[in-house]
């Protein structure tokens, strides 16, 4: 493309209650974006589409539908910091006929302060909003990470534990631990 882009992959493992007592583990539904970056500079601001696909290995942990959708995002960086937002909204178009209609908003502001040696300080909640059923979660958290580079790859490990101070609906949580390993991969 004639502009960056900022093209993410998420296959999220998670761990949700079962309604049955207990819990299940596994693989959620993968979302990918495509975000055209239509400002340079040290704040740019950006825009494109997003799919979500089924590939949730238990109910719980997925939508059962597909879904498309748009993303932005706005980001200021300097060698200290990294704050902006990142915002997905998507809709349903196909997929299980048993399960409901997806229609969902996502707010993640965030906030990464650089400590030396590749550590890192994060606040990054993601702030959920079910459109179909009004249901809503707002968590704040504070966690910690740390990046280096291994070749042309660069890994980025990190832990936040973030609480909801708003929230409603049958389901939702209240306290998460955020944990990841993201890749960038090199040429």
């Amino acid at each position: 493309m004639p502009v960056p882009e900022i093209f993410r992959l998420t296959a999220p493992l998670s761990t949700r209650p079962d309604p049955t007592g207990g819990y299940n583990t596994g693989l959620g539904d993968i979302n990918l974006f495509d975000i055209f970056l239509l400002s340079q500079g040290q704040t740019q601001i950006g825009i494109g589409p997003l799919i979500t696909l089924p590939t949730a290995t238990d109910p719980s942990l997925g939508s059962g539908k597909w879904q498309a959708g748009l993303a932005a995002v706005v980001v200021n960086a300097n060698k200290a910091r990294l704050i902006g937002a990142l915002v997905q909204w998507q809709h349903s178009f196909a997929g299980q006929s048993s399960r409901p209609t997806v229609q969902s908003l996502t707010a993640e502001p965030f906030g990464i302060f650089n400590l030396p040696d590749g550590w890192y300080i994060r606040s990054t909640g993601i702030w959920t909003f079910d459109l179909q059923h009004g249901s809503y979660y707002i968590p704040v958290g504070l966690g910690a990470g740390k990046a280096w580079k291994g070749g042309s790859t660069i890994y980025n490990a990190f832990v936040e534990p973030q609480y909801s101070v708003a929230h409603s609906g049958a389901g939702v949580p209240r306290w998460q631990i955020f944990a990841g390993l993201n890749m960038t991969f090199g040429r």
